[in-house]
């Protein structure tokens, strides 16, 4: 699970949770996209993140960002269950209730939250290590009442929801399924509810009327595919081993179940409890069975490469990207151990993976961090400064961002490609702090 952390410094606390996994990532966007072309919404200008939260929940903030929870997706037990989910929360996007909410919005509180909407890119592009796989301790979003939709709202996102899947050829039941497993919220006070449905209020007529809808659905008994249980499968099994204590991950999948998800699991319980000899050989095994996996040679890099075996490190994490070249986590992590490998050749091989992966993620701060360590350890340093210029932009640090980029125009010709995007990021940081100094006053 090599993931980007969110660097905890200059980050709200209610986003230090925020997890990157190129896996999982994309289970839930083949759930999510052909959602979100039924709903006429361009799946690029729809941002899907990561929460390491075991309770329930999901959410939209405005800017086109849907948030899922990872006790979300541990309590789906289909994939129809969290497509419901994740067509819900496109209603609500489609609809425009979050724009509307914003603008009756005027709390401190609700200005934040409007601001993290727009910038969360932003966010996701803090420091940390390519190794790490999730932060540690999980802080609940106090954010319930800020998100809060309204009887209306929820009922129109339902019957959304219900037509999107319809769309898609796929049965809208999973998402009264999900609705049914958890009724009896409705009788409980609204603090000892689910954030879920504290933010998204059910009732039984609500789900009855949801129900009558479904059953006209023609795809009503549309089974999800082999493929797409699978998928939700094996990130139950990895989202067990990354959060779960050790012991229970053991007790959950025994020695005795040989699936790919208990190996999987065990992989990653073993390596988080020290044993990397277990964690290996149970990894090599599902390398074995499944030589075309991406994710478990990645597995096996980040195992490596975080018990200190980063020239080991390598050739897993290569071959991680020659299998999936479109993923830039993965170009990241295999950037990072190239450059820590510190020869002339396999720091120009990383600079050439790095640059690639940041046209992909042109935001991810710590693709812009290594990158910089490249050009510093080959001798450049206008184009390091030029690199660490982009991070701290990316992180919203304007004055770090503008000095850097004053700094590495110094030793760059003008008719660089990189003198130039530093006069863009002088000019714009300039600008932002104008904006601030104004606030302030």
């Amino acid at each position: 699970m090599t993931v980007l952390l969110v660097g905890l410094l200059s980050v709200p606390a209610y986003a230090q949770s925020l997890i990157r996994d190129t896996e999982i990532e994309e289970t839930l966007r083949n759930y999510t996209n052909p959602i979100l072309r039924a709903a006429n919404l361009q799946s690029s200008s729809v941002d899907l993140y990561l929460v390491n939260d075991p309770s329930l929940n999901a959410f939209v903030t405005r800017g086109q960002n849907i948030f899922v929870h990872t006790g979300l997706i541990l309590e789906a037990q289909t994939p129809n269950q969290l497509k419901g989910v994740l067509a819900h929360e496109t209603g609500h996007i489609a609809s425009g209730h979050i724009v509307r909410r914003d603008q009756s919005n005027k709390s401190a509180y609700g200005a934040m939250l409007i601001a993290a909407g727009l910038g969360i890119a932003a966010i996701l592009a803090g420091e940390g290590g390519a190794g790490a796989a999730i932060l540690a301790g999980s802080q609940q979003f106090a954010i319930i009442d800020v998100l809060a939709h309204s009887r209306i709202d929820e009922a129109s996102a339902d019957q959304a929801a219900a037509k999107y899947l319809e769309i898609t050829g796929q049965s809208p039941k999973g998402l009264v399924d999900f609705f049914e497993k958890f009724r009896y919220q409705e009788l409980l006070s609204n603090g000892r509810r689910y954030p879920y449905f504290r933010g998204h209020p059910l009732s039984g007529d609500r789900i009855d009327k949801l129900r009558e809808i479904i059953e006209e659905s023609p795809y009503r008994d549309t089974k999800d595919t082999d493929e797409e249980v699978q998928a939700l499968i094996m990130a139950h099994a990895k989202l067990t081993g990354f959060i779960d204590a050790p012991q229970t991950v053991f007790s959950k999948y025994p020695e005795t179940d040989t699936s790919k998800p208990a190996r999987y699991a065990r992989a990653v319980a073993h390596y988080r409890a020290g044993d990397l000899n277990s964690a290996l050989k149970e990894i090599n095994v599902l390398i074995a069975q499944e030589p075309k996996n991406p994710y478990f040679y990645e597995l096996k890099g980040q195992m490596l490469y975080e018990s200190g075996k980063g020239a080991r490190a390598i050739a897993p994490f290569r071959e991680s990207v020659r299998l999936k070249p479109s993923a830039p986590l993965l170009q990241i992590a295999l950037g990072q151990v190239l450059i820590e490998k510190d020869t002339p050749e396999s720091i120009d091989e990383a600079i050439k993976i790095l640059k690639s992966a940041l046209q992909k993620e042109s935001t991810n701060g710590f693709a812009w961090y290594q990158l910089s360590q490249g050009y510093d350890r080959l001798g450049q340093p206008s184009l390091a400064r030029y690199a660490i210029a982009e991070q701290a932009f990316a992180r919203g640090d304007y004055q770090r961002a503008r000095s850097f980029a004053l700094r590495s125009q110094e030793g760059l010709a003008q008719y660089k490609a990189q003198w130039r995007r530093a006069s863009d990021i002088i000019v714009i940081a300039d600008t932002q702090l104008a904006k601030r100094k104004n606030r302030r006053k």
